[in-house]
């Protein structure tokens, strides 16, 4: 499956923080940012995170939910989210079917060394389920006011 731009997202269940769930289709209704990153507590990730927390004001205010996805365990998650004051979404997609589905599963490379693993991708949707923008490869600094700024002119 391909994800395209003014497609419907795929939809998706996914275990999260505090023995959860959430369903993407269950969301209808809402605007809908979607993150995938690839580790908690790690500085890249820890300050995308804190971004989202810092503007979920802003967000809820467009009518916005924000999931952030990794691989990492529901208890991993609970410890982030706990530590930084995370307060929207994390999700556990332990077998990376979610982020394959997303193309956001990639081959990396660090220090010469080829692995596959998490690219860091945002993903918004709208009320009905559409994509209406992604950001791919994302470098962190001004990610999350731009993700704000795409949701305004939605």
């Amino acid at each position: 499956m391909t994800i395209a731009i003014g497609q419907p997202a795929p939809d998706f269940t996914l275990p999260t923080d505090g023995n959860g769930s959430v369903t993407l289709s269950a969301l209808k209704g809402k605007n809908v940012v979607v993150y995938f990153y690839p580790k908690d507590d790690t500085s890249g990730c820890t300050t995308q995170a804190c971004g989202f927390g810092e503007q979920l004001p802003h967000f809820e205010k467009l009518d916005a939910t924000i999931i952030g996805i990794s691989k990492d365990s529901v208890a991993s998650h609970d410890k982030f989210k706990a530590k930084y004051k995370l307060p929207f979404i994390l999700a556990s997609d332990a077998e990376s079917d979610v982020t394959e589905r997303y193309g956001a599963w990639a081959e990396k490379n660090m220090y010469g060394k080829k692995y596959m693993g998490i690219e860091r991708s945002t993903f918004l949707i709208d009320k009905d389920g559409v994509l209406r923008a992604e950001w791919r490869k994302v470098k962190v600094p001004g990610h999350v006011d731009a993700v704000l700024k795409a949701l305004q002119g939605l």
